[in-house]
């Protein structure tokens, strides 16, 4: 049996599959991360309210990595589906700014007025 920890883990991943193709091969080591909550001390751009994902640029030490924060998207998810979706947006969303295109570039279903 599966926990809910993994079942988010895997929407995150299945996201992340869709999206590979449009990596190419500059941003083919991509990570892709789940953390519970957000840190602590958001960028003072930042809004008030706990963000639901963020893109960490690819320094000398590490790759780039998007991480989709759990918590703060289940709590926003009214269903499974709802929940899904919520996670490919975010993923979506993140991949989009690393390559500097509009999300619904990547997914038709992605809301180009967002």
């Amino acid at each position: 049996m599966t926990t809910r920890r993994e079942r988010f883990d895997d929407l995150v991943l299945d996201a992340a599959d869709r999206l590979r193709p449009h990596l190419g091969t500059r941003y083919a080591g991509t990570e892709f991360a789940v953390q519970d909550v957000p840190p602590t001390d958001p960028a003072p751009w930042e809004e008030q309210v706990a963000p639901l994902g963020r893109l960490l640029r690819a320094t000398a030490s590490r790759t780039d990595r998007v991480v989709v924060y759990r918590r703060p998207v289940e709590a926003r998810a009214q269903d499974d589906q709802d929940l899904a979706d919520i996670v490919r947006e975010v993923v979506t969303e993140q991949v989009a700014a690393l390559l500097g295109v509009p999300p619904h570039e990547l997914d038709p279903d992605a809301d180009p007025d967002r």
